[in-house]
């Protein structure tokens, strides 16, 4: 089984699509306006931006959390939490031994979204 598709509420389409677009450096793939749908390529994942959806926390995972966040910041997206490791995992349980980096911004409906990274150890 594979994660195929996340909604995330949009509640101005074009501004959701500019938000997006500026941090996942592409364009979506697909619009349908109406009825108010834009769909993002996540490596084989679809990141759905609808009007009509719920707001969801979404995770993105990026290079680097740090140069990610100080990258947003110079275009003016706002950051709710600052660059930290969240957890040390020194036994590799969810990837190669290291720290997984998080930092949350805010887009531009107002939903939370999450940057993820790892920096291994050894």
């Amino acid at each position: 089984m594979k994660l195929r598709q996340v909604a995330q509420r949009a509640v101005d389409l074009d501004r959701a699509i500019a938000f997006y677009r500026t941090v996942l450096g592409q364009g979506p793939i697909a619009r349908f306006d109406p009825p108010g749908l834009a769909f993002f390529d996540l490596d084989g994942t679809r990141l759905l931006l609808d009007v009509n959806a719920p707001s969801s926390l979404v995770y993105l995972e990026v290079d680097d959390v740090p140069t990610a966040i100080a990258r947003l910041r110079t275009l003016g997206v706002e950051v709710d939490t600052e660059p930290h490791v969240v957890f040390t995992d020194p036994d590799g349980v969810f990837d190669a031994p290291g720290d997984e980096w998080l930092a949350f911004v805010r887009d531009s409906e107002g939903n939370l979204l999450g940057l993820m990274s790892r920096r291994t150890t050894g």
